[in-house]
């Protein structure tokens, strides 16, 4: 930012008005080049590179270790939206199509919902059933030493 702003100064001097302050004519080519800088790379600031990412590693065998009871009360606690939309899907055997439309909103939100559902589910299991992934974590473990 600073080079750019130098050199935004230095293909400018021609256009300097000498009866206006030389400092507050840099100063305001420096703020905007850096406001500029941020607008153009705001968009990158919302993304994480992969290597940040933490993956919740969940294997189906932590949900057989559940009773039909226990997975229940967990969906049970879902937002209403994300628990309609995961019970049409996941227990009745709706597509997303179908769902959208008997729910009155878009097939992508259908989905979205669901992949948040998911996500919640997995968050609480491993808050209330944390001896579950140790379990698993202990396999995993020794699957990828040998």
């Amino acid at each position: 930012m600073v080079n750019d702003g130098f050199l935004k100064i230095f293909n400018n001097l021609p256009k300097y008005d000498s009866a206006q302050p030389f400092k507050a004519w840099v100063r305001t080519i420096m703020v905007n080049t850096a406001i500029d800088y941020y607008r153009s790379n705001k968009k990158y600031q919302l993304h994480i590179a992969v290597d940040e990412v933490e993956v919740t590693d969940f294997d189906d065998d932590v949900i057989s270790k559940l009773s039909v009871e226990e997975i229940m009360g967990l969906v049970r606690k879902l937002s209403p939206m994300y628990r309609m939309v995961f019970m049409l899907y996941v227990v009745e055997g709706y597509k997303h199509k179908e769902i959208a439309e008997r729910l009155g909103i878009q097939e992508g939100t259908s989905k979205s919902n669901l992949q948040d559902a998911r996500i919640k589910l997995q968050e609480m299991i491993r808050i209330h059933y944390p001896h579950l992934f140790d379990i698993y974590a202990v396999r995993k473990n020794k699957l990828n030493e040998n």
